[in-house]
């Protein structure tokens, strides 16, 4: 990413948190194409009965993110973790919706390494599943359910990933590799 890029995004961001509209108006279609790559990404693949759109996802972040008054925007790396907790809870959110207007039916299915890098797991992840796992990772290790929400969620390289968690590439990655490996085979195991 272009650190002058970057830099201009965290600028308008920290005006964005200070109550500048102005900014903010500035900001969305800036970081709008960046949300529906990423919105993108979840549903590559899905079949076409899917209701959920990534169109619709990005304009539900973006509803959501419009009103938030309480976050002080740091750069552009906070916001889009801010997103993936947020676009989280909309597909966690969406599938259950789902899940239960087919009593019991398939819910929405990802695989874990999409949009981030090949996944090294073969096959898909649902969703539910996924969210539940990650609440019992986060129960005993909550970085490594941090690096995992802003790494599949966020689509954020292991270096900004690194940068938002204070830690160093290495260690990203490492705890990356584990708590997919530990992801896993809980959600296999279920």
């Amino acid at each position: 990413m272009d650190s002058g890029y970057e830099e201009d995004v965290t600028e308008l961001l920290q005006q964005w948190g200070e109550g500048c509209s102005q900014a903010r108006d500035q900001l969305i279609p800036v970081l709008y194409a960046e949300l529906h790559g990423l919105a993108r990404g979840y549903f590559h693949g899905e079949q076409a009965g899917v209701t959920l759109q990534p169109t619709a996802l990005v304009h539900e972040v973006y509803l959501r993110l419009i009103d938030q008054r309480r976050i002080r925007w740091q750069n552009r790396v906070q916001f889009f973790a801010v997103a993936a907790r947020l676009m989280r809870r909309i597909l966690v959110d969406h599938a259950r919706r789902r899940k239960a207007q087919k009593r019991g039916g398939d819910a929405t299915r990802i695989t874990l390494g999409e949009g981030v890098e090949p996944a090294v797991y073969p096959g898909e992840l649902d969703l539910i599943e996924l969210d539940g796992a990650l609440e019992e990772l986060a129960s005993f290790e909550p970085r490594q359910s941090r690096i995992v929400e802003l790494r599949f969620f966020a689509g954020l390289t292991v270096e900004e990933t690194a940068r938002i968690e204070n830690l160093s590439p290495a260690t990203v990655k490492r705890e990356w590799s584990t708590a997919r490996a530990w992801l896993f085979q809980r959600v296999q195991g279920s």
